[in-house]
């Protein structure tokens, strides 16, 4: 028995051990886990080696090791999460990754699991722009309103924030406190989930700190925690980010205070668009000063005056209502203002009780009226003066990135190195604006023959844009005009600019030489007599006869021969172009007597002479057409009928458009009022057409109608009847009902039409008249009618040898989508475009090669940050779009008309410190639009002025090139005289302002 009881006391003993041991064990895990989840000691030391870890170099080329984010509000608006669609669309555009940042093994292994790569985030940036020098053109800041950092932050606002949303988060006693988990938050939410499993309707908080919170609104997908996994996705990424720097997290957490008030949403207003931050919400949503705010709340109450006391208890209620909204901003600051103040007021009287504010601090408040606005009034708009350069970079920053709006891209986190010249570009816009005051624009010579004359100068608009030829690129190093208007007139606009069209119609010309000449300089002189050449074809037959006799057969020899050919510069010659007889004029009367060479006309700009080089160039591509001389001689040729009935076609639709224009919108009694006043008038025709046009009138509307339209004529019933009932809806063609009233019977078919369908759009009545258009001109296709015919298929050959013209033009960076089919363009009936003209200038100081314009040379992209990367143009190959001997002789053309032509002014404007001057090239032109009525005998009866252009498209030494332009819009044109001579002026006057740029080194 004593064995048996010391043994029972034994294991009695070694239990209560256990139990003790037990009871020790669980306390010191339960009192570590305390420790831990107060102190964060373990997570520090191990959170902090694997930050260690995180690393980003950048490199020369494109990284193999990046990962871009996929989603996230501010990876979104900061441009991260299109890069790589960005950088597919430069590399398209000829731009390649100059050097990118490169991840840590870890720190790739860590974002494709889903996680935030850890770096100190940008609270603010935006696009920047410099000019090629590195000097600042532009920058764009958002939020435009921030703190850089803690110590800048009103000691209150800091306060009034941590109570509101994270009390603990500066709690000293814990250095190594992991920022981003607040245990009994977090526990407290997990209930809540829990709860809601069994009850859906239940609400679930966050139990988000700020760190989270942070993560949440710029990381996850639309900023909101839609799941478990994108909680922990918060949690992992938050407390990663705060042990960047070592286990100690006591700044980390400073930097958590600063990024939440600079970065908070807070919605989105009218007329200001997304609010992040404090410091923008005081602005847009109160419209308080940001820096008067600070300077209030940063002060004491017992040092302010009794107005800053009512000012400063109103940006605190400003600031704690910011902060309340800033959980539910779309419905505290658009929708309900009353429940937002109610919210702020109930925390201001909590943040009271807490010792935050003081009573006095606390009512100041609470009285003090919180008027949210509806919308930002827009500051004075920055004169558009300045922005000419610089907005033509950021629409093309629009085009390279496909980004549809300059809001989303003034947010990017980009810098871009431009190809402008800031320096020369502000003196010179400074010098263009100096010419609307009248004593500047006489010092710089611009009054004088056929220059300023006795129009204000305000009125003139003047536009001045250079470009440098490089190797692979043309760079645009200025572009101004004196516009205040978004509108540029350089490259947004279509301008008659007159004689300028000669030098695309030279280039044109010489063009088809190079091309006769690469068909037939190989052939023999008996191959050369056996081609057979139709009569009308001058250019191919000039080509066949040099080359006979030509004892020199090189290209650029024959183009000097071509450029001596001559022509007459008369006006009394009748043309038939445009589907019309015109006859044309030049601007000196004495050239009307004179023969000229093509060089000689092209210096002096002789209208005549280029009208008939045009028809030259047209009939050229005529005499191209195969079987175009059967065609024309042979009326049962097939294809007369084809050519014929596009011909109908076509003018039928120039008619119906104008028919249309003319009866839009009329009542049937007011359009036949309109008819009236051209048809022949009498009963029988009356009755013929009201029942063509009305066909299911009666007899007594008929009678009504015609008691108002023909007054002076008494008609017997019994006669009216008869015609009523003989002359029905068909009784005649159309063809034949116009040919008794002498109206065109597309006139009476749209009155019919309009009278059945009022509403009918254009383009309805020009598809439901295919078979009319045809039946007006059924005389035309009878084979006795052959010299008839013949004129409109000429004309139709004209439109087909205008569309090759067309193809010629566009190769030459012609800018728009058609020509007018008339000699004409040759003088510049077909409008232009200024720096599509120095687009052609430039390919011929390249050679016959064009190269892309650029105004941005390099990009960089999330500079310091984990997405950083670097883009620069490469040398583009270009495309040869001219022969080379054709572009050397443009380049001696144009030289020719600075030294013995209309731009003689120029010639000794840019002057070396050697003393000798660069040499200077260039074609002017004037345009003088005009909306002029005809007479149908062709006389003049009114001309109201459009505009007025000058231009001087112009070459200075081998490098530079580019176009000056004066301009005048609106009936203010006619009180001016001036020509081409102003332009040249203008750039002569520009001439020191740009000289730093065209000197060697400049």
């Amino acid at each position: 028995m004593p064995i048996v009881k010391a043994r029972s006391r034994r294991k009695q003993v070694w239990r209560i051990i256990l139990m003790i041991f037990t009871f020790l064990l669980i306390s010191a895990v339960i009192f570590g886990v305390i420790y831990e989840l107060r102190t964060s000691t373990l997570q520090s030391h191990y959170l902090s080696r694997l930050a260690a870890k995180i690393g980003v170099r950048v490199l020369p080329g494109k990284s193999p090791s990046i990962q871009f984010p996929k989603a996230g509000p501010y990876d979104m608006r900061f441009g991260y999460v299109e890069l790589p669609t960005f950088l597919g669309n430069l590399e398209t555009a000829g731009y390649d990754i100059e050097a990118q940042a490169r991840f840590s093994p870890f720190l790739l292994e860590y974002t494709r699991a889903g996680f935030y790569p850890a770096y100190r985030e940008k609270s603010q940036a935006g696009l920047r722009i410099e000019d090629r020098l590195g000097r600042l053109i532009y920058a764009s800041a958002y939020p435009e309103r921030i703190f850089s950092d803690c110590t800048q932050i009103p000691d209150i606002i800091i306060k009034i924030l941590l109570y509101i949303e994270n009390r603990d988060l500066l709690d000293s006693r814990y250095p190594l406190k992991n920022p981003a988990v607040e245990w009994k938050r977090l526990a407290a939410a997990a209930l809540e989930l829990g709860i809601k499993a069994v009850d859906s309707r239940r609400n679930v908080p966050g139990g988000s700190t700020l760190a989270t919170q942070i993560e949440k609104y710029r990381h996850s997908p639309r900023g909101l925690t839609l799941s478990v996994k994108d909680k922990y996705q918060q949690m992992i990424s938050a407390s990663m980010r705060a042990y960047l720097d070592g286990q100690e997290t006591l700044k980390a957490r400073y930097g958590i205070i600063c990024d939440f008030i600079n970065s908070m949403p807070l919605g989105a207003i009218s007329g200001y668009g997304e609010v992040m931050g404090l410091g923008d919400g005081l602005y847009a949503w109160y419209g308080a000063d940001f820096t008067e705010t600070v300077r209030l709340l940063a002060e004491r109450p017992s040092n302010l005056t009794g107005s800053e006391v009512k000012a400063r208890a109103a940006a605190l209620k400003e600031v704690v209502s910011l902060f309340v909204a800033q959980r539910r901003p779309s419905y505290f600051l658009s929708k309900d203002h009353t429940a937002l103040e109610a919210k702020t007021d109930s925390y201001l009287r909590l943040l009271a009780q807490a010792g935050i504010l003081r009573p006095g601090e606390r009512d100041a408040a609470i009285v003090a009226p919180l008027i949210v606005q509806e919308r930002v009034v827009s500051p004075g708009t920055q004169s558009f003066l300045s922005r000419k350069a610089l907005n033509a970079i950021r629409v093309q920053l629009l085009n390279l990135l496909d980004v549809d709006r300059l809001y989303r891209l003034d947010r990017f986190d980009l810098s871009v190195t431009s190809t402008v010249d800031q320096s020369v570009q502000q003196e010179t816009t400074t010098l263009l604006e100096s010419f609307s005051d009248p004593s500047m624009a006489r010092k710089n010579g611009l009054y004088g023959y056929h220059l300023l004359g006795d129009g204000d100068p305000a009125n003139i608009v003047y536009s001045l844009t250079l470009y440098e030829r490089s190797e692979g690129a043309n760079l645009m190093r200025l572009q101004t005009d004196t516009l205040d208007q978004p509108l540029n007139i350089n490259s947004g606009t279509k301008l008659e600019l007159g004689s300028s069209a000669k030098f695309r119609t030279l280039a044109n010309y010489l063009e088809i030489i190079a091309a006769l000449h690469e068909q037939y300089h190989s052939l023999s002189r008996a191959e050369l007599a056996a081609v057979e050449v139709d009569a009308a074809d001058n250019l191919s037959r000039w080509v066949i006869s040099y080359l006979s006799s030509a004892g020199n057969r090189d290209l650029s020899t024959m183009l000097a021969a071509a450029m001596q050919r001559r022509y007459l510069a008369s006006p009394k010659e009748h043309f038939f172009t445009g589907g019309g007889v015109h006859t044309f004029s030049n601007f000196d009367k004495r050239d009307d007597t004179r023969i000229f060479s093509v060089q000689d006309a092209f210096n002096h700009s002789i209208n005549l002479v280029f009208i008939r080089l045009m028809r030259d160039i047209t009939q050229y591509y005529k005499y191209q057409i195969p079987g175009v001389r059967q065609l024309l001689g042979d009326a049962k040729d097939p294809r007369r009928h084809d050519y014929l009935s596009n011909f109908a076609d076509q003018e039928g639709r120039i008619f119906l458009q104008r028919f249309y224009r003319k009866y839009r919108g009329k009542s049937f009694d007011e359009a036949f009022d309109i008819l009236m006043e051209v048809m022949r008038k009498n009963p029988k025709n009356l009755v013929a057409v009201f029942r063509y046009i009305k066909p299911d009138a009666g007899l007594n509307e008929f009678k009504t109608f015609l008691a108002s339209h023909l007054k002076s004529a008494q008609v017997a019933d019994n006669i009216l009847s008869e015609l009523f009932e003989r002359l029905g809806p068909d009784a005649y063609s159309l063809v034949d009902l116009g040919y008794i009233t002498r109206v065109h019977p597309l006139e009476l078919w749209m009155l019919a039409y309009l009278n059945r369908h009022p509403d009918a759009t254009q383009g309805e009545v020009i598809q439901n008249s295919a078979a009319e258009r045809q039946e007006v001109y059924t005389w035309l296709f009878k084979t006795s009618r052959k010299n008839k015919q013949n004129v409109r298929i000429r004309a139709l050959l004209e439109v087909e040898a205008f569309s090759e013209i067309f193809s010629e033009w566009k190769r030459l960076k012609y800018p728009f989508n058609s020509l007018v089919p008339s000699y004409a363009t040759a003088i510049g009936s077909s409008a232009d475009r200024p720096d599509s003209l120095a687009e052609l200038v430039g390919i011929v100081l390249n050679k016959g090669r064009w190269y892309p314009t650029l105004q941005i040379q390099k990009l960089c992209f999330g500079a310091k940050t984990p997405y950083e990367t670097r883009v620069v143009y490469q040398k583009s190959q270009g495309e040869q779009v001219m022969h080379p001997e054709v572009a050397e002789a443009l380049r001696q053309a144009l030289l020719g008309v600075a030294e013995n032509g209309t731009a003689q002014r120029i010639r000794s404007a840019f002057l070396l410190s050697d003393g000798t001057y660069l040499a200077v090239g260039g074609k002017t032109g004037t345009g003088d639009n005009r909306h002029n009525i005809y007479s149908l005998g062709g006389h003049l009866i009114s001309s109201k002025a459009i505009n007025r252009t000058a231009v001087f498209v112009f070459f200075i030494g081998d490098r530079f090139y580019g176009v000056v332009t004066a301009y005048v819009a609106g009936q203010d044109s006619d009180d001016y005289n001036f020509t081409s001579g102003l332009a040249v002026q203008v750039l002569k006057a520009a001439a020191p302002q740009l000289m730093p740029l065209l000197t060697p080194g400049g």
